[in-house]
Protein backbone atom coordinates (compact mmCIF):
# COMPACT_ATOMS: atom_id res chain seq x y z
CA UNK A 1 0.00 0.00 0.00
CA UNK A 2 2.96 2.01 0.88
CA UNK A 3 4.39 1.54 -2.09
CA UNK A 4 1.14 2.31 -4.30
CA UNK A 5 0.87 5.82 -2.47
CA UNK A 6 4.70 6.56 -3.24
CA UNK A 7 3.74 5.84 -6.84
CA UNK A 8 1.42 8.79 -7.28
CA UNK A 9 4.16 11.37 -6.56
CA UNK A 10 4.38 14.12 -4.21
CA UNK A 11 0.65 15.36 -5.48
CA UNK A 12 -0.59 12.74 -2.79
CA UNK A 13 1.04 14.77 -0.05
CA UNK A 14 -2.16 17.37 -0.13
CA UNK A 15 -4.64 14.48 -0.73
CA UNK A 16 -3.35 12.44 2.43
CA UNK A 17 -3.22 15.00 4.62
CA UNK A 18 -6.97 16.24 3.38
CA UNK A 19 -7.73 12.74 4.39
CA UNK A 20 -6.20 13.24 8.22
CA UNK A 21 -8.19 16.21 8.86
CA UNK A 22 -11.28 14.67 6.97
CA UNK A 23 -11.07 11.72 9.56
CA UNK A 24 -10.73 14.51 12.57
CA UNK A 25 -13.13 16.17 11.58
CA UNK A 26 -15.60 12.90 11.02
CA UNK A 27 -14.71 11.45 14.60
CA UNK A 28 -14.98 14.68 16.87
CA UNK A 29 -18.15 15.87 15.08
CA UNK A 30 -19.43 12.44 15.84
CA UNK A 31 -18.39 12.33 19.47
CA UNK A 32 -19.70 16.05 19.68
CA UNK A 33 -23.17 15.80 18.17
CA UNK A 34 -24.39 12.84 20.54
CA UNK A 35 -27.82 12.83 21.59
CA UNK A 36 -27.42 12.67 25.55
CA UNK A 37 -24.61 15.43 24.56
CA UNK A 38 -26.87 18.48 22.89
CA UNK A 39 -29.72 17.40 24.75
CA UNK A 40 -29.33 15.50 27.87
CA UNK A 41 -32.56 13.35 29.20
CA UNK A 42 -35.24 15.10 30.72
CA UNK A 43 -33.24 18.44 30.98
CA UNK A 44 -35.80 20.57 29.65
CA UNK A 45 -38.57 19.23 32.03
CA UNK A 46 -36.31 19.60 34.98
CA UNK A 47 -36.09 23.48 33.54
CA UNK A 48 -39.70 23.54 33.30
CA UNK A 49 -40.25 22.27 36.85
CA UNK A 50 -37.64 24.72 38.12
CA UNK A 51 -39.51 27.69 36.37
CA UNK A 52 -42.93 26.43 38.58
CA UNK A 53 -40.98 26.17 41.77
CA UNK A 54 -39.01 29.81 41.18
CA UNK A 55 -35.74 27.90 41.70
CA UNK A 56 -34.06 30.45 39.02
CA UNK A 57 -31.22 31.44 41.54
CA UNK A 58 -28.38 32.54 39.37
CA UNK A 59 -26.34 29.47 40.13
CA UNK A 60 -28.70 27.45 38.57
CA UNK A 61 -28.52 29.15 35.47
CA UNK A 62 -24.58 29.27 35.24
CA UNK A 63 -24.90 25.53 35.61
CA UNK A 64 -27.81 24.98 33.21
CA UNK A 65 -25.66 27.52 30.42
CA UNK A 66 -22.55 25.00 30.93
CA UNK A 67 -24.57 21.94 30.95
CA UNK A 68 -25.26 21.67 26.99
CA UNK A 69 -26.39 23.47 24.29
CA UNK A 70 -29.18 22.65 24.61
CA UNK A 71 -28.61 24.09 28.41
CA UNK A 72 -27.31 26.98 26.75
CA UNK A 73 -30.48 27.79 25.09
CA UNK A 74 -32.60 27.65 27.77
CA UNK A 75 -30.36 29.61 30.21
CA UNK A 76 -30.34 32.65 27.57
CA UNK A 77 -34.15 32.20 27.86
CA UNK A 78 -34.46 32.12 31.59
CA UNK A 79 -31.56 35.37 32.35
CA UNK A 80 -34.64 37.71 30.97
CA UNK A 81 -37.65 35.46 32.27
CA UNK A 82 -39.09 38.93 33.68
CA UNK A 83 -39.25 40.64 29.92
CA UNK A 84 -42.13 40.04 27.50
CA UNK A 85 -42.74 37.51 25.72
CA UNK A 86 -41.35 38.90 22.38
CA UNK A 87 -37.59 39.85 24.17
CA UNK A 88 -37.49 36.73 25.38
CA UNK A 89 -38.04 34.60 22.55
CA UNK A 90 -35.58 37.14 20.75
CA UNK A 91 -32.85 36.65 22.95
CA UNK A 92 -33.68 32.80 22.35
CA UNK A 93 -33.29 33.23 18.69
CA UNK A 94 -29.92 35.43 18.82
CA UNK A 95 -28.71 32.18 21.39
CA UNK A 96 -30.07 29.54 19.11
CA UNK A 97 -28.00 31.27 15.95
CA UNK A 98 -24.83 31.02 18.25
CA UNK A 99 -25.48 27.49 19.26
CA UNK A 100 -26.03 26.41 16.08
CA UNK A 101 -23.21 27.79 14.49
CA UNK A 102 -20.91 25.95 17.19
CA UNK A 103 -23.11 22.74 16.87
CA UNK A 104 -21.89 22.98 12.56
CA UNK A 105 -18.21 23.99 13.89
CA UNK A 106 -15.89 22.13 11.32
CA UNK A 107 -18.26 21.38 8.54
CA UNK A 108 -17.65 23.74 6.45
CA UNK A 109 -13.84 22.68 6.13
CA UNK A 110 -14.93 19.13 6.02
CA UNK A 111 -17.49 19.96 2.78
CA UNK A 112 -14.09 21.99 1.36
CA UNK A 113 -12.69 18.67 1.61
CA UNK A 114 -15.05 16.67 -0.10
CA UNK A 115 -15.20 19.68 -3.15
CA UNK A 116 -10.95 20.10 -3.92
CA UNK A 117 -10.24 16.31 -2.82
CA UNK A 118 -11.28 15.21 -6.77
CA UNK A 119 -9.77 18.43 -7.80
CA UNK A 120 -6.07 17.33 -6.26
CA UNK A 121 -6.65 13.95 -7.18
CA UNK A 122 -7.04 15.49 -10.88
CA UNK A 123 -4.15 17.72 -10.38
CA UNK A 124 -2.29 14.70 -9.91
CA UNK A 125 -3.78 12.93 -12.93
CA UNK A 126 -2.46 15.98 -15.18
CA UNK A 127 1.02 15.58 -13.62
CA UNK A 128 1.37 12.15 -14.10
CA UNK A 129 0.47 12.68 -17.99
CA UNK A 130 2.76 15.21 -18.22
CA UNK A 131 5.67 13.40 -17.29
CA UNK A 132 4.23 10.52 -19.55
CA UNK A 133 4.31 13.03 -22.62
CA UNK A 134 7.94 13.88 -21.64
CA UNK A 135 9.04 10.73 -21.73
CA UNK A 136 7.69 10.24 -24.85
CA UNK A 137 9.28 13.89 -26.55
CA UNK A 138 12.41 11.86 -25.48
CA UNK A 139 11.82 9.69 -27.44
CA UNK A 140 11.29 6.66 -24.91
CA UNK A 141 8.29 5.30 -26.32
CA UNK A 142 9.87 1.57 -26.34
CA UNK A 143 10.52 1.84 -23.00
CA UNK A 144 7.24 0.88 -21.31
CA UNK A 145 8.41 1.23 -18.12
CA UNK A 146 8.84 4.60 -18.10
CA UNK A 147 5.60 5.08 -19.52
CA UNK A 148 3.74 2.99 -17.41
CA UNK A 149 5.24 5.30 -14.69
CA UNK A 150 3.18 8.10 -15.64
CA UNK A 151 0.28 6.49 -16.09
CA UNK A 152 0.27 4.87 -12.88
CA UNK A 153 0.31 8.37 -11.31
CA UNK A 154 -2.25 9.52 -12.67
CA UNK A 155 -4.69 6.58 -12.21
CA UNK A 156 -3.38 6.56 -8.67
CA UNK A 157 -4.00 10.48 -7.92
CA UNK A 158 -7.23 10.32 -9.52
CA UNK A 159 -8.40 6.97 -7.57
CA UNK A 160 -7.33 8.45 -4.19
CA UNK A 161 -8.90 11.57 -5.08
CA UNK A 162 -12.25 9.77 -5.30
CA UNK A 163 -12.12 7.94 -2.36
CA UNK A 164 -11.48 10.37 0.24
CA UNK A 165 -13.76 13.09 -1.37
CA UNK A 166 -17.03 10.36 -1.35
CA UNK A 167 -16.60 9.46 2.58
CA UNK A 168 -16.17 13.23 2.98
CA UNK A 169 -19.12 14.37 0.97
CA UNK A 170 -21.07 11.49 2.34
CA UNK A 171 -20.42 11.83 6.30
CA UNK A 172 -20.56 15.97 5.42
CA UNK A 173 -24.58 15.70 4.72
CA UNK A 174 -25.14 12.85 7.17
CA UNK A 175 -23.90 15.02 10.32
CA UNK A 176 -25.57 18.61 8.64
CA UNK A 177 -29.01 16.23 8.88
CA UNK A 178 -27.63 15.33 12.52
CA UNK A 179 -27.86 19.14 13.28
CA UNK A 180 -31.20 19.90 11.64
CA UNK A 181 -32.69 17.29 13.74
CA UNK A 182 -31.01 18.16 16.72
CA UNK A 183 -31.77 22.18 16.12
CA UNK A 184 -35.50 20.86 15.42
CA UNK A 185 -35.31 19.09 19.07
CA UNK A 186 -33.95 21.83 20.44
CA UNK A 187 -36.53 24.44 18.99
CA UNK A 188 -39.45 22.42 21.05
CA UNK A 189 -37.57 22.30 24.40
CA UNK A 190 -37.16 26.20 23.85
CA UNK A 191 -41.19 26.57 22.82
CA UNK A 192 -41.87 24.49 25.72
CA UNK A 193 -39.81 26.24 28.03
CA UNK A 194 -41.11 30.03 26.61
CA UNK A 195 -44.79 28.48 27.46
CA UNK A 196 -44.29 27.93 30.71
CA UNK A 197 -42.31 31.29 31.66
CA UNK A 198 -45.51 32.94 30.12
CA UNK A 199 -47.75 31.05 32.11
CA UNK A 200 -45.66 31.31 35.28
CA UNK A 201 -45.46 34.67 35.03
CA UNK A 202 -49.53 35.23 35.03
CA UNK A 203 -50.00 32.54 37.49
CA UNK A 204 -51.20 35.07 40.77
CA UNK A 205 -49.91 32.40 43.70
CA UNK A 206 -46.34 32.41 41.78
CA UNK A 207 -46.21 36.58 40.77
CA UNK A 208 -45.97 37.19 44.43
CA UNK A 209 -42.73 35.82 45.48
CA UNK A 210 -41.64 37.10 42.09
CA UNK A 211 -41.81 40.31 43.42
CA UNK A 212 -40.41 39.73 47.06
Amino acid sequence: MLEILMAGGWAMLPILIASAVALAIILERYWSLRHDAVLPPKLGADVRQWARSAQLDPAHIEVLRANSPLGELLAAALVVRDKPRAIVKERMEDTGRFVVHQMERYLNTLGTIALIAPLLGLLGTVIGLIDMFLVVSNGNMGDPGKMAGGIGQALICTATGLCVAIPAYVFHRLLRGRVTGLVLEMEQQASSLLDELMHVEKSPVLAKPAVR
